[in-house]
């Protein structure tokens, strides 16, 4: 049976997976849009005994493919300290962004630089690694590049995070969608749920409630039912909208 849970505010995740009726939940463990080293959690120990799988979502602010090494660098510590706090809680991963090469260099430089973040990280927690949106240069937007990324850092042991908005809005058909995804990564580990509010290769990240948005809904259905990960949804609104959502990934499968 597939798990389907959601992204949920952090201060009480078990009563946040209650509220949804969720299998699962997706938390940040510090301030998404902040360099700050996450904090230690009082309930540290109940969310480490519960039943409950959480997936961690670093931080927005992680590059590790940036030019800039007053990025690049701290996107490396900001990493560490996440998983370090992930592993505190007994995470069941955590989710990073595949980011983008910046400046004039070429794409290709963002390969050397994941395997550099890779060779210097040191946790027992699962690294997943998240298509995106946009970026002229980004290293897990287009299957290809996904394809090449794995070829490089696949020996890790990464995971996959497979997201429908992020997919849509970079320009992705969702035919043969997950085969597509499996050949080049040959695993999704996690499938965030998002519906889009704009049109297909947009390059906007903006999600919606799921079949209220541009996806086709057979699209979406689809997908889900193919990739046979634990599934989240990253959904606008509160318990009641999230809810509704996980109930509505239920349905279709």
């Amino acid at each position: 049976m597939t798990l389907v849970g959601a992204h949920v505010p952090s201060v009480d995740p078990l009563a946040e997976a209650e509220e949804r009726k969720a299998d699962l939940v997706q938390i940040f463990l510090s301030n998404p849009q902040s360099w700050k080293k996450p904090s230690p959690r009082q309930d540290e120990t109940l969310l480490k005994r519960s039943s409950i799988p959480i997936y961690v979502h670093s931080p927005y602010l992680i590059n590790l493919c940036a030019d800039n090494n007053r990025v690049r660098i701290p996107s490396r510590k900001i990493l560490q300290d996440t998983c370090d706090a992930a592993s505190e809680i007994d995470a069941a991963g955590v989710v990073v962004h595949g980011g983008h090469v910046t400046g004039d260099g070429p794409q290709d430089e963002g390969l050397v630089r994941w395997r550099k973040a890779l060779e210097a990280l040191d946790t027992e927690v699962p690294v997943l690694i998240e298509n995106t949106a946009g970026g002229d240069k980004a290293l897990a937007r287009q299957v290809d590049w996904i394809s090449r990324l794995w070829g490089e850092i696949g020996e890790f042991g990464v995971g996959f995070v497979l997201d429908t908005c992020h997919s849509w809005a970079g320009g992705e058909p969702f035919d043969e969608l997950v085969e597509r995804i499996l050949e080049a990564t040959g695993r999704i580990d996690l499938v965030h749920a998002n519906d889009s509010k704009d049109s297909f290769d947009s390059r906007r990240d903006r999600h919606q409630n799921l079949g209220s948005g541009e996806i086709p809904k057979e699209d979406l259905a689809s997908t889900f039912a193919a990739a046979g990960a634990p599934i989240v949804v990253e959904t606008p609104g509160g318990a009641k909208e999230q809810a509704a959502d996980i109930e509505w990934v239920r349905g279709v499968l």
